[in-house]
């Protein structure tokens, strides 16, 4: 099979060859610190990057973005970076962390009128770019093609922009003005997929969204908060993802959602990633056991204690366990989340290696 028919075969739960293998092919199984990608590329003793993903035979090619027009929010000041949306960061640690919430304790009036892009004035030639990259892609090459999502998810855009304390008490409190926030995004989550997916979609053979909704030992909110804050704007980005595009709809969502899945899967979610194994009802075993039937999974490697901190051997045995939980049937291997700085680059090797081993193994038996 080629890496695009054993991907579309992974994410719609045909039997492939294989299972499909991913680095790099969306925006949370990436290697987060270029020293990572250098040392890798030196420790494969590999040209460039392309080299390591061709040498690790991995299927997946990313395409796209996020193109958020500037506003009047754009602006530094004494040392906070202000976005689009208003929301400051401030560096920590190597990472961008947020410091100012533009809409914590603003009443419903005012989150309406405060100012939020506006699609038209999206970067046309950017649009432009993305699209010739994926219809190249598409016409050269046999990888599987995943487009980002152009646009934050609902709940973690209200989050970012309330603060999590101030919105996840508005979730309990205050709908009136949860529902009005959230349908003033959804109409500027719509307004990008017609401007992006009406470009890229024909091309693509994979799209993303990514909202947070778990902890590690539980979700951020409760199931019927689920259907009524989340799932009808979901579901309707992906309705209208879909006008434009054939592709499977993956969703990102961390921690510990499995009481979400079925409400996932209604939504049109195709394929959930990341499959936090540490994280409370996440175990690969379970969800193949609960959800294998109805939703694909991508992910699973985990980037909390096993990469950092496990050996060669470690990684190598907990891959060939999950490859032999998934099978060849609905399943993207890959780390469960992006990968840090504290990950060695034979940790990262130790993933596919253990991949080949283990399909080599299985086909010297057949």
């Amino acid at each position: 099979m080629t890496s695009r028919e054993r991907f579309l075969a992974a994410a719609f739960r045909f039997e492939a060859d294989r299972s499909v293998f991913d680095l790099e092919g969306s925006p949370q199984t990436q290697i987060d610190d270029p020293g990572v990608r250098d040392a890798l590329i030196k420790h494969l003793n590999c040209e460039n990057f392309d080299g390591v993903l061709k040498y690790f035979k991995i299927d997946t090619r990313r395409v796209g973005g996020m193109p958020t027009p500037d506003t009047r929010h754009c602006r530094v000041e004494n040392g906070i970076h202000y976005s689009q949306f208003g929301i400051g960061y401030k560096n920590l640690n190597g990472y961008s962390e947020i410091c100012r919430n533009p809409l914590r304790e603003k009443n419903v009036d005012e989150a309406m009128e405060f100012e939020l892009p506006d699609a038209k004035n999206i970067d046309k030639k950017l649009i432009e770019h993305w699209t010739n990259e994926a219809k190249l892609l598409r016409e050269t090459t046999d990888y599987a093609i995943v487009a980002e999502h152009p646009v934050f998810g609902i709940f973690e855009i209200g989050c970012w922009m309330f603060g999590f304390d101030d919105y996840l008490y508005r979730l309990a409190a205050e709908p009136e003005t949860v529902h009005a926030f959230s349908r003033r995004f959804l109409k500027y989550q719509l307004d990008v997929i017609d401007i992006y997916y009406g470009a890229v979609g024909r091309y693509i053979d994979c799209t993303t969204s990514g909202d947070d909704f778990g902890t590690q030992a539980a979700p951020f909110f409760s199931l019927a908060m689920f259907g009524e804050y989340i799932k009808p704007y979901l579901k309707e980005r992906i309705e209208r993802t879909n006008k434009y595009t054939d592709a499977a709809f993956k969703h990102h969502t961390c921690g510990s959602v499995h009481s979400f899945i079925p409400g996932l899967i209604d939504c049109g979610v195709d394929i959930l990633n990341p499959i936090q194994p540490n994280a409370y009802m996440m175990e690969p075993e379970r969800l193949k056991k609960d959800f294998g039937d109805r939703i694909s999974f991508w992910g699973g490697v985990d980037t909390q204690r096993l990469l950092p901190e496990g050996n060669a051997n470690e990684i190598k045995s907990e891959v060939k366990r999950l490859l032999s939980i998934f099978g060849d049937t609905g399943y993207i291997l890959s780390p469960a989340h992006c990968i840090q700085k504290d990950v060695p680059p034979q940790s990262v090797a130790a993933i596919y290696e253990a991949a080949e081993e283990y399909y080599t193994k299985s086909f010297s038996l057949v």
